[in-house]
């Protein structure tokens, strides 16, 4: 069983940063591949941001692509999404996921993530 906690959300203006972290249980952290997702009220959960096992691989949705980054410290047990330039539409819960089953590679679908944190909230006022 893993446990995600999501943390560094917040309110924050358009063109501001925040870095979000999910530090994870477990001392298997660094065989899992990482995701972050959000979901806006009224919309579905979708895809941000994913990282491999040891951080070589990343991949991002093109809304995010340049503004955000995602990284990992595999001795903290944590993965972090750094997010500049952000805009009003970048509203919504964030969450992380870990998926166990396939360490290489990048997953972009919610069911191919076993776990998931429980959400915080970024909002971004104009």
């Amino acid at each position: 069983q893993v446990q995600l906690v999501e943390s560094g959300g917040g309110l924050v203006q358009a063109g501001g940063f925040l870095r979000l972290s999910c530090a994870a249980s477990g001392r298997t952290f660094s065989s899992y591949a990482m995701g972050w997702f959000r979901q806006a009220p009224g919309k579905e959960r979708e895809f941000v941001a994913a990282i491999n096992w040891n951080g070589g691989r990343l991949y991002y949705a093109d809304s995010v692509k340049g503004r955000f980054t995602i990284s990992r410290d595999n001795a903290k047990n944590t993965v972090y999404l750094q997010m500049n330039s952000l805009k009003p539409e970048d509203t919504a819960v964030y969450y992380c996921a870990a998926d166990p089953g396939s360490p290489w590679l990048l997953k972009t679908r919610i069911h191919e993530y076993d776990y998931w944190g429980q959400g915080t909230q970024v909002t971004v006022s104009s």
